[in-house]
């Protein structure tokens, strides 16, 4: 029986981590792959507080799982299949067996969005990605569309500058979500080409990408645009599959807690990317992590 079992092992699960083993609760993190979530795919980091210089994703992932492990935090390498949730008993059933709990905190973050149109399933891996920083290379000296027009969008678009010839933002607006810092360099940049008030219709091709047909959001006329690869950031679904039907969800499908992190269920909390929340950043996580773990220990007071 362990006092806390947290699911997820990105900044709020690796955080939450840390704080429940400093207090010397009886704590397993359990992370289907390597600890670092999503972070582990951002190139650089620089809005992180206390670190002037940028620094990588997986650098920063690493120093929060050696810190965690430092003081006694014990991660495995487990899927959970299913989960057993009462006021007074928590199950979790993972690819090894039976776990049971007193406290939960779940972490398990969130996945890219799709578009849900036409081709992108069936090229994903074939010129349809997900991730700059994974297959940019690819794309040395060949053009690119990177589709969204927030922060993540803006910031791989500029990545996918170092290897493509050139790179088409391509947004259903005509004008960018991201901050002004961050709109000010993607301007500045020569390699990069603005797609105002376009929407994707269909990725073309066979057996690699070809091209991707939009459409205008105001005319409604439809054009298509060749390239040889498609970079979808628009923003992240939760990975919610084992608490529906379990916890409060909002109309999006992201965990509802209340300000201690509680869910509707006492004695589970949520942190991070799945939580329902007005702003996803490394930071945010890093605070809700301690704060979780900080409301399992008082809830294990209260209840042991």
């Amino acid at each position: 029986m362990e006092d806390l079992i947290i699911i997820g092992g990105g900044p709020a699960g690796l955080t939450a981590g840390l704080y429940a083993a400093r207090s010397r609760l009886k704590t397993l993190l359990l992370e289907k792959l390597s600890p670092g979530g999503q972070v582990l795919l951002t190139d650089m980091v620089e809005n992180y507080p206390g670190f002037p210089d940028p620094i990588s994703g997986f650098e920063l992932m690493d120093r929060m799982r050696r810190q965690a492990e430092g003081f006694g935090l014990t991660i495995e390498s487990q899927e959970v299949l299913r989960l057993n949730l009462s006021p007074k008993k928590k199950e979790v059933v993972t690819d090894k067996g039976l776990l049971e709990c007193k406290s939960l905190i779940l972490t398990s973050g969130a996945m890219p969005r799709k578009l849900a149109i036409e081709g992108e399933e069936r090229l994903t891996g074939k010129g349809v990605s997900y991730c700059a920083t994974c297959d940019g290379p690819f794309y040395r000296d060949r053009e690119v569309a990177v589709i969204g027009g927030g922060d993540t969008a803006v910031e791989e678009a500029m990545y996918l500058t170092r290897f493509a010839s050139k790179v088409y933002l391509v947004h259903r607006r005509n004008a960018l979500r991201a901050t002004k810092l961050l709109q000010e360099r993607a301007f500045a940049q020569k390699k990069l080409s603005f797609v105002w008030d376009s929407i994707p219709q269909r990725i073309l091709g066979e057996t690699g990408v070809e091209g991707i047909e939009l459409k205008n959001a105001k005319s409604g006329e439809l054009s298509q645009l060749r390239i040889d690869g498609v970079f979808v950031f628009i923003g992240y679904d939760p990975n919610n599959d084992l608490v529906k039907g379990l916890l409060e969800l909002d109309s999006y499908g992201f965990i509802v807690t209340d300000n201690d992190l509680t869910t509707s269920i006492p004695g589970v909390f949520a942190a991070g990317d799945i939580r329902s929340k007005l702003l996803r950043q490394i930071s945010t996580a890093v605070g809700e992590g301690a704060t979780a773990a900080f409301a399992a220990e008082r809830y294990l007071e209260n209840v042991t």
